[in-house]
């Protein structure tokens, strides 16, 4: 521990020598992952919760805190999207490396992305102060880019004239994959995905990994990467050194397994899916609203349902649009749990072909049931029911899926 903590104040603190000694030491990805990321990284997650769940955010009416049970899954999807995050940011600045001269090396590029990132994981202890913790976290997240520039030249061999440029489009690819992630991770799989993970079915047949196997999967992610790579080197020469926004797009896509230009479904066609009624209960509110960012765009649209007496239902629905990968990866990966507590359970699990969640409360009668629809929708129903099997029923009766589906089939092509 006593190393890690020298790595921590060395690279905070004497960035310039503690670069050449990072990226001369031999290291392996899991290594990176044991001995730093997964300790370093988890300061965040715990500084999110003893904010959220202890200390609270004060407003002009009062302080909120959030239940603890919420706090401290709201903390492990963090945790998760960050050890998610640095990997992808990673992959993305090895296949940038050749186009600003600097050589390709995942474990450098690991190297590079993890302890670049170490002035945003301790920098949010910051949020613990009141009032003025979020500057602390933009000059943490400033910082963060400095220690990117300084790195470059040493992790991945980039020239020194050139690291300027390197650190721009990497932080641009930092920024986009961020919000990539939590438009999806946050919004999309939900509070339950981030339980247990089942292994993944890997099988290896005579020429490869069988069709539709993980191993499938992933090498077709590693081709794609390859691929996206080689059209950011072509952009850049080019255009002078400097690639092209619609090809840097095209990498963060591989990287998430998505596809840039495939769009969202517009906010009047996603509002059309929610209905004047469900189970019985007339619709109160009504929202939607689509983003976008580098050719990537997501759309949400929620609906609040009540009969004004204590039953209360809201249903809402995601399209992940061209980010959709991450729910390809998420199926991949098997996810599934259950586990049950006195007066409930929550478990996750594969029906027909698709992503399923649910969580219920016997005590509260409330609970939330969520479908993954075409790899690309997040349709969840939640709140005060008679049975879990009440809101299956009212997910059933009143979302037309197949309708989603084929939204999907007729949005497949780019649009642009």
């Amino acid at each position: 521990m006593s190393n890690l903590v020298t790595r921590v104040q060395n690279i905070l603190m004497t960035p310039k020598t503690e670069w050449p000694v990072i990226a001369a030491e031999p290291e392996t990805t899991s290594g990176l992952y044991t001995k730093y990321i997964l300790i370093v990284s988890a300061v965040a997650a715990i500084a999110m919760f003893v904010k959220a769940s202890l200390i609270g955010t004060s407003t002009f009416i009062g302080t909120y805190r959030m239940d603890v049970g919420a706090g401290i899954g709201y903390a492990v999807t963090l945790y998760v999207a960050g050890l998610v995050g640095v990997y992808l940011w990673s992959l993305i600045i090895n296949v940038l490396a050749p186009t600003f001269g600097g050589q390709k090396d995942s474990v450098q590029a690991l190297k590079t992305a993890a302890y670049a990132a170490t002035a945003a994981w301790v920098g949010s202890i910051g949020q613990l102060v009141p009032w003025i913790g979020w500057l602390i976290g933009i000059a943490a997240a400033v910082y963060g880019i400095y220690l990117l520039y300084l790195g470059l030249p040493h992790t991945m061999k980039a020239p020194a004239d050139r690291a300027a440029g390197y650190t721009a489009v990497a932080i641009i690819v930092a920024i986009v994959l961020s919000w990539i992630l939590w438009a999806i991770i946050g919004s999309v799989l939900g509070r339950g995905m981030w339980g247990g993970y089942g292994g993944p079915d890997v099988t290896v047949g005579d020429t490869g990994f069988e069709k539709g196997s993980v191993g499938a999967g992933l090498e077709e992610w590693a081709k794609q990467m390859e691929e996206a790579g080689k059209q950011v080197e072509q952009s850049a020469e080019q255009n002078a050194g400097a690639p092209s926004a619609a090809a840097v797009g095209a990498l963060i896509g591989a990287a998430v397994g998505g596809k840039p230009g495939v769009a969202a479904l517009p906010a009047d066609q996603i509002k059309a899916f929610l209905p004047e009624t469900l189970a019985g209960l007339p619709r109160t509110s009504l929202s939607a609203q689509r983003n976008a960012a580098m050719g990537f765009e997501v759309a949400e649209a929620n609906a609040d349902y009540s009969d004004g007496a204590g039953r209360n239902l809201r249903l809402e629905i995601n399209d992940t649009g061209g980010a959709q990968g991450l729910l390809g990866l998420a199926a991949w990966a098997n996810v599934e749990e259950e586990r049950e507590w006195q007066g409930g359970y929550e478990k996750t699990y594969r029906d027909s072909g698709r992503m399923v969640h649910e969580r219920w409360d016997s005590t509260s009668n409330s609970g939330e049931y969520s479908v993954i629809v075409a790899n690309r929708f997040s349709v969840e129903i939640e709140g005060t029911a008679a049975s879990m099997n009440e809101l299956k029923a009212a997910l059933a009766s009143g979302v037309n899926v197949a309708g989603l589906e084929a939204a999907a089939a007729a949005q497949a092509k780019p649009t642009g």
